[in-house]
């Protein structure tokens, strides 16, 4: 028996955490002296009020090497074999502080998902349907190997003062966004984050011509699975952005609110549709 482990965030719902019965390790909000698990200590309404309310600076951190080797300690006891499935190394030390703590442990098996949000957690939900069907960790591992070279994760935002905030965004970006009311896509490419195109005005309408431009080659999409995941937008947004996925076909559509990693990095009136190609991303 294969246990799935993954980083929080992954911003796979609880449903679906407890149904294919994941293991998440919690990153850390951190403000000034106080530091949160997220996801357990704080969730993202709390980020949004500390931030925009509280005026307070907050950042992140990686699960740390003991933190790990506790997890580890535990499943790979009770379970013939381990999978643990990280965000992408180029956005924090997890994946590395993993490696080591999985050296004392010989049935587990680290991945690199090279992704974010449910980027990783499309790839997380595929290894836990795989483990529950009884396959191997290197089966499980192979696949995530491949499929992760496939994954199309983005998110288009309305507010760029907290990516300027967290050093991700100059002044000067966040005054022309501002100024020339631009919606930016973030897409991320080779387990990096970049500036994909920029939408022009009103949020949901940059949020209807996000959609058309991300599904505009239908034909090299897998349809059998595509998350909305977002961080506070309301339920007509999501409803109509819902209905844009269901007429291109796709057979599930996961709703899931992004967690605080994410939340405190994007800010709130974010939303992203990730789905997975049938040909590696270029």
């Amino acid at each position: 028996m294969v246990k799935i482990i993954s980083d929080s965030t992954c911003d796979l719902s609880p449903e679906i955490i407890k149904e294919l019965d994941i293991t998440l390790t919690p990153l850390y909000i951190i403000s000034g002296d106080e530091q949160f698990r997220d996801g357990v200590d704080i969730q993202p309404v709390d980020v949004f009020r500390m931030v925009d309310k509280e005026k307070k600076s907050l950042s992140t951190a990686a699960v740390n090497i003991f933190e790990y080797e506790t997890v580890f300690e535990q499943y790979s006891a009770s379970h013939d074999e381990v999978v643990h499935i990280n965000i992408s190394q180029g956005f924090s030390a997890c994946y590395q502080n993993a490696i080591i703590a999985a050296e004392e442990f010989p049935n587990v098996h680290v991945v690199d998902s090279r992704n974010l949000s449910t980027g990783s957690g499309y790839l997380v939900h595929d290894a836990a349907i795989m483990a529950k069907e009884g396959k191997t960790a290197k089966e499980i591992c192979d696949y995530l190997e491949e499929a992760k070279t496939r994954m199309n994760a983005s998110f288009v935002i309305d507010r760029l003062d907290y990516l300027h905030k967290g050093g991700r965004c100059s002044l000067a970006k966040l005054i022309a966004t501002r100024v020339l009311n631009i919606k930016p896509c973030i897409e991320v490419a080779d387990g990096k984050m970049r500036v994909g195109a920029k939408f022009k005005g009103k949020f949901d309408n940059c949020l209807d011509e996000y959609v058309k431009a991300r599904l505009s080659n239908i034909d090299n999409i897998d349809l059998k699975r595509v998350y909305i995941t977002h961080t506070t937008c309301t339920t007509e947004t999501v409803e109509r952005i819902r209905g844009a996925l269901a007429e291109k076909g796709f057979k599930d559509i996961i709703e899931t609110n992004a967690g605080c990693t994410v939340s405190n990095h994007c800010g709130p009136f974010t939303l992203g549709v990730l789905f997975m190609q049938k040909t590696p991303l270029v």
